[in-house]
């Protein structure tokens, strides 16, 4: 993600991490961006949020800053307020990442992650066996195998940066 927000926005140098504090998983992805900060030459700062009055003055508070970018960790937090989390990005004029498509879908610059629909329709099938007599316990664990680059265009308009032509050709979508 801090890739992606470089090569979107290669004049950012300031990248807060909006994370929900209550999702665990945060913590394993705040370390692996923190150890691709440096060599991409951005600062990271958590916004850590737990609670949805929080949302408006951690992004606020950080946007002060020149040269800024966010990025957002997938939380219950984070997804369920979506559109006003992408709303404040665009009025901040923050370009930023998203975990999930339905992110830009809201109004959000971009988006890298698994698709969930797929995982969806994975899941079924796991309900299928289960309900046909496999035990639980006897199905592996699966990973997301199908992943999705997802770019708002009309928002990078909006936010005055060019997406590079390489990648829009990586993009499995582009919205215009």
């Amino acid at each position: 993600w801090v890739e992606l927000l470089k090569e979107i926005a290669p004049r950012v140098t300031r990248v807060g991490v909006l994370r929900d504090t209550g999702n665990t998983s945060g913590i394993g992805l705040w370390a692996v961006m923190q150890g691709a900060a440096p060599t991409l030459g951005v600062e990271l700062k958590p916004i850590g949020l737990r609670e949805v009055p929080e949302i408006e003055r951690g992004i606020a508070a950080f946007a002060r800053g020149p040269e800024s970018g966010m990025i957002v960790l997938p939380g219950n937090l984070t997804v369920v307020n979506r559109d006003s989390i992408s709303a404040l990005a665009a009025r901040y004029r923050l370009p930023a990442v998203y975990p999930y498509r339905f992110f830009v879908d809201a109004g959000g610059l971009i988006s890298y992650g698994p698709n969930i629909y797929d995982a969806y329709h994975r899941a079924a099938g796991y309900v299928d066996r289960i309900l046909k007599g496999t035990k639980p316990a006897d199905l592996p664990v699966q990973n997301p195998t199908k992943y999705e680059l997802v770019i708002n265009n009309k928002t990078a308009k909006g936010l005055g940066v060019t997406v590079p032509p390489t990648l829009l050709a990586r993009a499995d979508e582009v919205i215009e």
